[in-house]
């Protein structure tokens, strides 16, 4: 058996506009999933309270807003933001085209140790 899996988002598990990143590799230790967001629309506004999840929010692709605790914040392709545990958290598409976002988290009582040089 490999040692790795690789998956191309197009093969990866669905569950409508979401691609099933974690499921689909079969990670344990950390989620990643990604969503395509079609303009005029938005992902559930949500925290991460019960999980203790910080979560890391990607822009692949399009123009997408991140609000965190009411704030809104313009993330075009290429953004990174990371929200703490408590704040409600959403991701709204008032743009053109299609948002591709990226969301990664894992509880912060994981045990992650960063490599000394990063």
């Amino acid at each position: 058996m490999p040692a790795y899996t690789m998956v191309h988002r197009d093969a990866c598990e669905r569950n409508g506009d979401w691609s099933l990143v974690r499921r689909s590799l079969g990670l344990t230790a950390f989620g990643i999933n990604l969503v395509e967001i079609p303009p005029g629309a938005s992902i559930p506004e949500h925290d991460e309270t019960l999980r203790d999840q910080e979560e890391v929010f990607f822009v692949v692709s399009g123009t997408p807003t991140i609000v965190v605790g009411g704030e809104e914040l313009d993330a075009p392709a290429g953004t990174f933001v990371r929200v703490d545990v408590e704040p409600k958290r959403t991701v709204k598409n008032d743009g053109l085209e299609t948002a591709s976002v990226m969301i990664m988290s894992a509880p912060r009582s994981s045990g992650y140790e960063p490599m000394s040089w990063a």
